[in-house]
């Protein structure tokens, strides 16, 4: 049987080492032990986020800690613009809803970047508005938005500048503050190489200012508790405790390779992962793509078959589109635990569905044109 491949945008390999560890006998979180890996946690985590700021852990998924994002930022009948490329940008606009927010939409073509200019006249339009929410990678379409240009437009209004990284943290190079980034939060199962169970997120002093003056609900998500306990080195409640040591564990890779290395070798892979899908006639999709994720215009009718074929035959996973893009488009990672080989593997076994299904160009082009780009000297 062939061996197992993983190459959607979440969740994510996991390396072996880290496996290994969270196979460890389980401790207790309210240890002396357990506080030791919360430390070292904190630690790499603000290396990662390229932060002096805490960033908090929270047992969830990256959904929850977007509805940190909104929950303990604003209050009740604020105001917020938010930029929907995707099915993730959409998303704000539901948490912003349940949370009683009037969501003002900038709306952007799905595989498009969000222009800078119209968040500009949104906030114009809209000078009461006291946050923009956004994507750094939108997920959906495999775009990049312009989060610094859209942060220091932010920082120029006043406003929070709130930031999804899910696919972003970890793959490229975006910075709490630096960026203009108010809130920015990320998730355990794409770069950071684990199992899906961990939301982050990280809080600049001005979106701690406005934590204070939030009158929205909240128990299990209130970051300030969280806070209050990280600087104990604990969790206010019972921490994922595995994927907690396995996290210490991934920090310490990203580490050992650095951190400039781990957004070299995501845009390398990116390159190669792309020259290979053109040299067999394939479109990449978005108009400014991610480094972690390309989504791809399919060259057969109906990109669910190569999706289907590659899990059928090759048994692996690849994502195909949602909503109004499913079917349209096929998603290949290549974000957290990927190297040189896994882009070729891919790209071989991408060739081989393509021409099953009857794709027509020249076999092997794919894999000889991402070889020359990873191998070239």
């Amino acid at each position: 049987m062939a061996r197992y491949r993983l190459f959607a945008p979440g969740p994510t390999p996991v390396p072996e080492r880290v496996r290994l560890k969270m196979a460890e006998a389980v401790i207790h979180h309210r240890t002396a032990a357990f506080s030791e890996v919360v430390g070292a946690v904190r630690e790499g985590l603000r290396e990662v986020f390229q932060t002096d700021s805490e960033v908090m852990c929270l047992a969830a998924s990256g959904t929850a800690a977007m509805e940190a994002a909104v929950s303990n930022f604003l209050s009740a009948g604020d105001k917020a613009v938010f930029v929907n490329g995707g099915k993730f940008g959409e998303r704000w606009g539901k948490i912003l809803g349940a949370y009683g927010c009037k969501a003002v939409e900038v709306t952007v073509p799905w595989g498009e970047a969000a222009g800078v200019d119209d968040v500009a006249k949104a906030l114009k339009d809209h000078p009461n508005a006291k946050a923009v929410y956004l994507q750094a990678s939108e997920t959906s379409t495999g775009v990049v938005h312009p989060v610094k240009q859209i942060g220091e437009l932010c920082q120029q209004h006043n406003v929070l500048c709130v930031v999804d990284g899910i696919t972003a943290v970890g793959v490229f190079d975006i910075a709490l503050e630096r960026d203009g980034v108010d809130v920015l939060i990320s998730g355990s199962q794409k770069a950071f190489m684990l199992p899906p169970g961990l939301g982050f997120i990280a809080a600049s002093e001005k979106a701690w200012a406005a934590n204070q003056r939030s009158n929205l609900p909240r128990f299990y998500l209130d970051l300030a508790a969280a806070k209050k306990s990280a600087a104990k080195n604990t969790t206010p409640y019972t921490s994922a405790v595995g994927l907690m040591i396995g996290l210490r564990e991934s920090l310490e890779m990203m580490r050992e390779e650095g951190l400039q290395e781990v957004f070299a070798r995501h845009a390398r892979l990116a390159a190669a992962t792309r020259a290979g899908l053109a040299a067999m006639g394939c479109e990449v999709f978005a108009a400014v793509p991610s480094a972690g994720v390309t989504a791809v215009r399919s060259p057969i009718e109906d990109a669910g078959h190569v999706v289907a074929h590659m899990r059928d035959t090759h048994n692996t996973t690849i994502a195909g589109g949602q909503d109004h893009l499913k079917g349209k488009i096929f998603r290949v990672a290549h974000m957290g635990y990927f190297d040189d080989l896994d882009v070729i593997t891919v790209i071989g076994a991408l060739d081989a569905t393509l021409s099953a299904l009857g794709h027509s160009f020249e076999s092997g082009a794919g894999v000889a044109a991402a070889s020359a780009r990873l191998f070239a000297k």
